[in-house]
């Protein structure tokens, strides 16, 4: 599989003097030259843009289905629904900066203490907190890859330098070549668990192996925003992992399985200290009232009770989706999460064509493969069928 192009370490721009204005002349020289723009940090330059799965787009006599960016198919549940109209009652007003009805529901939710919780605006939002609090200009940050991609971009805006460590042929992350690629400039590693694009989680036994060759001043992340598909018996859940393990972060999202994706909230559990500079570094209001609301609604008994339905839903839809690929003659890796991987390589982007042409836009990865969300039923039996057709040559 490819691997992303690490960030460049960044240069530093010259710092004008205010007292002596040695830098006031060639300032107003550049405001009044035509043509002439403002210095941005070089180091963007070698940040790659966060690419988003495109809509769905109609398709002659069908239903267009979107299935390219792992969002929950099912609408919000009416109590929910009910929850955010009445915060949104109160939009004059900042939301409550600690976020304390939603981090004690959590807390509760979850059996974590509340000094160990932070918040963000989803865990891309988290992800940038964490690369601030331990990363320096320089600094490394390994990474499996292909993975998400959020990553590199995080770690490249902080200019610090991302380490992208292959993945395995069967997609999944290679463990002792990560922990070889640690050096005495690493300060932070990245786990995705259920892999994103790709599918595979993490087993208790290797994970377990790796964490223990980690230096204990070295923070690792385990990002499990798929942890509720996961039924694995091997896959160990985050939370219990870091028992013990002050070095160990999991990061959680709300935009998946509890289906609110478009109010961006996530959560980490780390150690207080961690926890705690996690929430200096978070944007301040960040998660807004409505999304508080939001979280506290889906965490109640009732709703949890309904939404692990909708979940198991998922997941059957996911096992059927995967049998029938792999009968197809498809080589699809293990899926824990709500998508499923065709590794069709170099042929990826006419795959991902074909399938939008009958109405399922999905996500195509460079030459590596193509990610389709788990979505509606109608929207598998399309994948279903024209993987078939792809597979058979007759599309």
């Amino acid at each position: 599989m490819s691997a992303a192009t690490p960030p460049g370490a960044p240069v530093s721009d010259p710092v004008s003097d205010p007292v002596s204005g040695s830098a006031s002349d060639s300032a107003s020289t550049a405001a009044s030259t035509p043509g002439v723009l403002p210095r941005l940090r070089s180091t963007l330059e070698g940040v790659p843009a966060y690419v988003a799965g495109k809509p769905a787009a109609p398709a002659p006599g069908l239903t267009p289905y979107k299935a390219s960016s792992n969002e929950n198919p099912y609408p919000p549940l009416p109590s929910v629904l009910e929850a955010v109209a009445r915060a949104a009652a109160d939009l004059n007003r900042y939301p409550d900066f600690a976020a304390t009805a939603m981090t004690t529901a959590i807390a509760e939710r979850f059996g974590v203490p509340r000094e160990c919780l932070a918040t963000g605006t989803g865990s891309v939002g988290l992800l940038a907190q964490l690369v601030q609090i331990t990363c320096d200009p320089g600094d490394e940050v390994v990474l499996p890859w292909r993975s998400f991609e959020a990553y590199p971009i995080t770690v490249g805006l902080a200019g610090a330098r991302a380490v992208p460590v292959p993945l395995t042929a069967e997609a999944r992350h290679d463990l002792p070549a990560m922990a070889a690629a640690i050096t005495d400039r690493t300060r932070l590693v990245m786990l995705c668990s259920p892999n994103n694009p790709t599918g595979p989680a993490l087993r208790r036994e290797e994970l377990e192996r790796f964490l223990d060759e980690v230096p204990r001043d070295v923070l690792v992340v385990l990002d499990e925003a798929y942890r509720e598909f996961v039924r694995d018996p091997e896959v160990p859940d985050g939370l219990a992992v870091r028992e013990g393990r002050a070095n160990v972060v999991v990061l959680r999202t709300f935009s998946k399985a509890y289906g609110l994706a478009g109010l961006r909230v996530g959560y980490a559990v780390a150690h207080p200290q961690v926890a705690a500079a996690l929430r200096k570094a978070a944007t301040p209001f960040g998660v807004s009232g409505v999304a508080q609301a939001a979280v506290v609604s889906s965490l109640q008994p009732e709703a949890a009770r309904e939404l692990d339905e909708r979940v198991e839903a998922l997941v059957a839809e996911r096992a059927r989706v995967l049998a029938g690929l792999r009968a197809q003659g498809w080589a699809v890796p293990d899926a824990d999460g709500n998508f499923v991987w065709l590794p069709a390589g170099a042929d990826s982007s006419r795959v991902a064509a074909r399938l939008g042409e009958r109405g399922l836009v999905v996500r195509p990865y460079g030459d590596d493969g193509v990610r389709v969300t788990v979505a509606e039923p109608e929207a598998n039996d399309r994948l279903l069928e024209v993987a078939g057709e792809l597979r058979a040559g007759s599309a």
